[in-house]
């Protein structure tokens, strides 16, 4: 019978395991990536890499903070958010108006305000609670260790790939013209309008949290430690704005998530027969380009290879890897249709948490806000939905 110092000793075993796993792989990784495809190329997976040590220890999820407001009453996790956005923005604006750096041509996620937002975002939001994450919480969850959300990021695959499928139909839909308040108002409008946004958001999520708990709860802070972590949310806030601004800088747009999953799905589809090259997502020049290369020519891709490393090297350093294939039937269920939602939501939005309310906003564009109203009634009705699946 296995002692409690066995188990310990177990684990110990197994996080050094992850450690050195991590490491080998991202080494391998970024020196295959350097000879053959370049050193952008490469500095985009390191790029990846810190956003899971940054997901992983701060714990900088967007699921469980907009659950928390419904669920608690408590809004840390959304004011962390504005505050990232509000950071983001202030970068972004200069660079993108200035339209070049270092021979790179940079652009913002500005789309249309779309019946295909809305309800993109809204099966998105569903799909997040259901699923038990976002984009990007799906990658550094399943880096991480949880054996369910690798269910979730299947069937996120899947459901990507049936959104391309649609996307043609989508775009024919109901929409208004792209509005863009950089274009609109100039640098300073937009920077300035964006600030009262953010502290609209802010300030009602406080007073929310004060009317059902009379006071704000006060964030911890732990021992900090930059590789064992945790960190605090206003600390990956602000990193994340870091990788968000070096993304724009070196990739030229601003970072997304879910495009990738589209890409993984439709060339393992390929290898069962599916052919998507004649679907009106993949008629278009890039990512009709991304299907004819490799996936590690692939920047979204690449970036995700690393935030999944990224993940499992914290988790790791912290001790905490511990994947348990023990998984109720109902909550695998939840899994699956939360998967599915989230891929198909993100394809027809315009993307995720990520590409369209992270790089929405923080390129000014309005498609930005009206997915981040969608995805968020979407995730209440999503955590009302959990207790039908056994989830807290």
């Amino acid at each position: 019978m296995a002692t409690a110092t066995d188990s310990s000793s177990f684990a110990e075993i197994r996080n050094r395991r992850g450690v050195g796993f991590s490491l080998i792989i991202s080494s391998v990784l970024f020196f295959f990536l350097t000879i053959n495809y370049g050193w952008r190329q490469a500095a985009l997976f390191v790029v990846g890499l810190t956003a899971g040590i940054i997901l992983y220890h701060a714990a900088f999820g967007f699921t469980a903070a907009w659950r928390n407001i419904v669920t608690t009453g408590r809004g840390a996790g959304l004011r962390a958010q504005m505050i990232m956005l509000a950071v983001t923005v202030v970068i972004f604006v200069p660079l993108i108006s200035q339209g070049e750096f270092a021979g790179t041509s940079l652009r913002g996620n500005v789309n249309p305000l779309s019946l295909g937002v809305v309800c993109g975002a809204f099966m998105f939001g569903i799909g997040m609670q259901l699923g038990g994450g976002c984009a990007s919480g799906t990658l550094f969850t399943v880096g991480g260790g949880n054996a369910r959300m690798l269910v979730t990021l299947v069937f996120f695959i899947v459901g990507s790939v049936l959104g391309t499928l649609h996307w043609g139909s989508w775009q024919n839909g109901p929409s208004l013209a792209p509005f863009s308040l950089l274009e609109n108002y100039g640098g300073v409008g937009a920077i300035g309008i964006s600030l009262i946004m953010f502290s609209v958001v802010w300030f009602a999520s406080a007073a929310y949290e004060k009317h059902r708990h009379s006071s704000l709860s006060e964030e911890t802070k732990p021992a900090f430690s930059l590789l064992r972590g945790p960190w605090t949310l206003i600390a990956g806030a602000l990193a994340l704005a870091v990788v968000n601004a070096s993304t724009l800088l070196l990739a030229g747009r601003p970072w997304g998530v879910t495009s990738g999953f589209a890409l993984w799905g439709a060339k393992l589809g390929s290898v069962f027969g599916l052919d998507v090259s004649g679907w009106a997502y993949w008629e278009r020049a890039g990512q009709a380009a991304s299907l004819d290369a490799s996936v590690y020519s692939n920047i979204t891709s690449v970036m995700n290879f690393g935030i999944i490393l990224g993940a499992l090297f914290a988790a790791s350093m912290a001790g905490k890897f511990a994947p348990s294939f023990k998984l109720p039937m109902r909550s695998l269920v939840a899994a699956v249709i939360g998967g599915l939602l989230l891929g198909y939501g993100a394809r027809i939005a315009y993307g995720c948490n990520i590409g369209a309310y992270f790089g929405g906003i923080s390129s000014t564009s309005m498609h930005g806000w009206l997915w981040f109203v969608a995805a968020f009634i979407g995730s209440t009705l999503g955590t009302r939905l959990r207790p039908v699946f056994g989830l807290a």
